[in-house]
Formats: structure tokens, C-alpha cells, sequence
């Protein structure tokens, strides 16, 4: 019998829910970088197997909201969290205690006996066995995980084992019949949200700390050049919240511009298959993550 298991992926930023999302999945769905609060939205991804159908939820990090575009943050993290059959919390394998927030989601699982995986990611990272065994205890001390298992997204070190787990969860658990998106489902978000996020990851990736988070991207055209079948021209604007950061943004002579939207047409290639002709433009409104107007016309109110 088909069935479908809806499973959250759980945890504080920068912990690589997303880069155990898109390694779960065999496929890039969610952007990653080195920054934290990288997810802004509910992403989901779809792994079917056989019988067995994964709707994933990858869910912004936990924090404490600052803006109103991070309430809306930790309300998708809520959102992401109602109704699934189970839970994947993603952690550090390198740490020294748990966090305010995993303790508050663990008080939450007990409280709604919630089946819980626990990913101890970065595992890469360890000096020594003895550390992973501390970090352990620390954690299953706290919840009666249904499984543990370190794992390293990145090499996919340890990550069959962690489908494994998934695997033997979703035959323990209660679920009705049938899958729930088709079979050749991988995400549910549409291309134009996953073109806007690809060119966002290069903001993430190649500005400085504090402006990436108030930039937006949104993408004003996208479609296949008319003659053409192998050429899709996109244009795509970059929202930031000061004149001063659209001039980073932009750099000498256009440098930094250039260099961010080179290394995303080359991402969108990848991702669509096909030649991409990118432009893109860079756009003041100010103090737009406290408007709830500016959010919403962006996109991230879900």
C-alpha cells in the first residue's frame, strides 16, 4: 500500500537542516551558506521510494524574532511543525550543552509525543570520538529519540544510515493510504521562487554579514527566449533596505553585481537544464523586513 509520512526538519540556524534536506533528497532544493537564518520560508521536498512517500518541511531556524519578517520566520517554523507525523531535529555534533530553542522543541515533542530523529551533522568536525559521546549523552539525556545518528551532510557521510532510520520510523508509523503529491513530486515550490532563492544564496554567499539579511530577490521575468528552446530570459530585482548597501551590493564599476549574477546564472543553468540570459537590478525599500505589505508582495508571509 502507498502511504506518505509528513516529517518537519527542526532546528536552530546554521545547523544544515537545508544541506540535510537537499542530501536526503539527491537533489538541490534549498539553498545553503555559511550564514545563519539562510531559510525563510516553509520549503518542502518530496522523496518517494517504492511504497513510501517523505513530504520533508525544512523550516527557518530558531530564534528570537527581530523584525517582522522574523516573526513571520517563526511562524512558518510553527506552521511547519502542525500536523506532521514525525520530527527530524538537526543539531551540531560539535557543541557543549543544548541551546535555549532545542530545549523548548524537546519539551514540545514530550508534550505532544512527537516521534523524534535526532541528526548530529558536521560530524567532520570532531576531534574525538569521546566529544560525539558527550554530545550524545547530552541530548538523549533530554528526549527518548526514536533513532540517533551522526551524519555529515556535506561528504554524505552516514546519511544512508539516517534514511535507514526513515525508513523504519514510517513502518512504525500510523499512517492512512495513498501518496499525497504525484510520484515525480520533488518540491512543491514553484521555479520562480526556486530561480529567486538560487540568486539569494549568492548574496549570502558574497556580501558581508548584516546585508544579505535585508535583501530580497524578486523575479520580475521568466521565460524561454521566443526561437529558442534552449534559452530562458530571466530578470530579477534585489531588494536591500539602504543606499549605502545598494552600493555594496552593486560594487566598483558593477563588480560585485557581476561576480553575484555569474555565479547564480550558473547555478540556474544547473538547475533548469538550459542557457539562462540573467539581469538584474538593485532596488531601495527602506526598512522593508518591517513592512508587512513589502512582505508579503515578496513572498515570505508563508
Amino acid at each position: 500500500m502507498n502511504k506518505t509520512a509528513f516529517i518537519a526538519i527542526v532546528g536552530c540556524p546554521n545547523v544544515g537542516k537545508s544541506s540535510i534536506l537537499n542530501a536526503l533528497l539527491g537533489e538541490k532544493i534549498a539553498i545553503v551558506s555559511p550564514k545563519p537564518q539562510t531559510t525563510r520560508t516553509r520549503i518542502m521536498g518530496v522523496m518517494t521510494e517504492g511504497n513510501r512517500q517523505f513530504v520533508f518541511t525544512d523550516t527557518p531556524g530558531m530564534h528570537r524574532p527581530r523584525t517582522k519578517l522574523g516573526e513571520h520566520m517563526a511562524r512558518a517554523i510553527r506552521d511547519g511543525m502542525d500536523g506532521v507525523d514525525a520530527c527530524l531535529l538537526v543539531t551540531e555534533a560539535v557543541g557543549n550543552g543544548l541551546r535555549e530553542q532545542e530545549q523548548k522543541l524537546l519539551q514540545d515533542f514530550k508534550r505532544q509525543g512527537m516521534p523524534v530523529i535526532l541528526a548530529l551533522n558536521k560530524i567532520d568536525l570532531l576531534k574525538s570520538r569521546e566529544d560525539l559521546a558527550v554530545r550524545i549523552a547530552q541530548f538523549s539525556a533530554e528526549c527518548d529519540f526514536v533513532a540517533v545518528v551522526p551524519v555529515s551532510a556535506t561528504s554524505g557521510k552516514n546519511m544512508p544510515v539516517l534514511r535507514d532510520e526513515l525508513y523504519s520510523l514510517f513502518e512504525a508509523l500510523p499512517l492512512d493510504e495513498g501518496f499525497f503529491f504525484p510520484e515525480d513530486t520533488l518540491t512543491d515550490q514553484p521555479e520562480r521562487v526556486l530561480a529567486a532563492e538560487l540568486l539569494r544564496e549568492q548574496l549570502l554567499r558574497n556580501l558581508e554579514q548584516e546585508i544579505p539579511h535585508g535583501t530580497a530577490v524578486v523575479i520580475e521575468k521568466m521565460r524561454m527566449r521566443e526561437g529558442r528552446e534552449d534559452l530562458m530570459d530571466i530578470e530579477a530585482t534585489i531588494f536591500c533596505e539602504r543606499e549605502t548597501h545598494k552600493g555594496m551590493i552593486i560594487g566598483k564599476q558593477g563588480a560585485m553585481l557581476k561576480k553575484i549574477s555569474t555565479s547564480a546564472r550558473h547555478s540556474l543553468e544547473r538547475f533548469l537544464d538550459c542557457k539562462v540570459n540573467l539581469q538584474c537590478w538593485v532596488k531601495v525599500k527602506q526598512d522593508w523586513r518591517n513592512r508587512e505589505g513589502l512582505i508579503r508582495n515578496f513572498g515570505l508571509d508563508t
